[in-house]
C-alpha cells in the first residue's frame, strides 16, 4: 500500500507541473503589483517543485485515503466499512473547498493587513520562498479543519458521539474554534480571526446537522423493521 501511495504521489506530482506557474500567479495574486524576489539562484527551482509538490497530493488524495482506509478495513465493521467508502470523495472535497477558501478569502485580507503593517518603517518585499512556505503552511491547514464535519460524521457511525451531545457541546465548540482560529490565523487583527472563526463554527454546525440527519435515518429504519 506504501508503494501505490508512492506511485499516487509521483503521478500526481508529474501532472501538477503543467500547472504549476498558473497556480503560482494565483498564490501571489494577494499581492498585488508587488512581486516577491528571490534569494538564491535555487530557489525558484525549489519552490517550483514545492508547489508541483503539494499539488500532487491534492490529486493523489483520493488513492491516499482508499489505501489508508483498505488498511483499517480488517478492524471494522462491515456498516464502519460502508461509511468509510462513502467518506473517501468527501475528504478530498472538503480538503479542496478549505484551501480555496483559504487563497479566495482568508489570505487577501491577512497579506493586505501585513503588507500594510509599519509600511512607513520597512519595505515589505519578501522573499518568495518564505512567501510560499507561509501560504501552502496556512493552506493545508484550512484543509485539514474543513474535514470537520466529516470526522464528526464518522465519529457518530462508531457510536462515540450523537447529535445530542454535539449539541450540548456547542459552547465549547466556540471556544474551541476561536483558539484554532487564533492559532491558524496568520495576523494578530480580530478581523481576520473572525474570518478564520465563523466558517469553522459553522462546519461544526454542519458536522451536528450530518449527524441529526443519519441518525434520525437510522431511528426511523430501526423502528420499520421492528415493526
Amino acid at each position: 500500500r506504501l508503494i501505490k501511495c508512492f506511485i499516487a504521489l509521483m503521478v500526481g506530482t508529474i501532472v501538477a507541473m503543467f500547472f504549476v506557474e498558473p497556480s503560482l500567479r494565483l498564490l501571489t495574486r494577494p499581492l498585488g503589483d508587488t512581486i516577491p524576489q528571490t534569494l538564491a539562484p535555487t530557489e525558484s527551482l525549489s519552490v517550483y517543485f514545492r508547489i508541483a509538490f503539494i499539488e500532487g497530493v491534492a490529486l493523489a488524495m483520493p488513492v491516499l485515503v482508499y489505501q489508508i482506509v483498505a488498511y483499517l478495513l480488517p478492524g471494522l465493521l462491515p456498516e464502519e466499512r460502508q461509511y468509510l467508502y462513502l467518506l473517501i470523495p468527501g475528504v478530498t472535497i472538503s480538503f479542496i473547498v478549505g484551501a480555496v477558501f483559504c487563497v479566495l478569502v482568508m489570505l487577501p485580507a491577512a497579506i493586505n493587513f501585513m503588507q500594510g503593517f509599519l509600511e512607513t518603517v520597512v519595505e515589505n518585499r519578501w522573499s518568495l520562498d518564505y512567501y510560499i512556505s507561509f501560504i501552502t503552511r496556512v493552506m493545508f491547514a484550512m484543509g485539514v479543519v474543513f474535514q470537520t464535519p466529516l470526522v464528526l460524521l464518522f465519529l457518530s457511525k462508531l457510536g462515540l458521539v450523537n447529535a445530542k451531545q454535539l449539541r450540548g457541546f456547542r459552547k465549547y465548540a466556540v471556544l474551541l474554534t476561536s483558539v484554532v482560529a487564533a492559532v491558524i490565523t496568520p495576523t494578530p487583527d480580530p478581523l481576520n480571526m473572525m474570518l478564520v472563526m465563523l466558517p469553522l463554527y459553522l462546519l461544526y454546525e454542519v458536522g451536528v446537522l450530518l449527524v441529526w440527519v443519519t441518525g434520525s435515518k437510522k431511528k426511523t429504519q430501526s423502528e420499520a423493521e421492528s415493526a
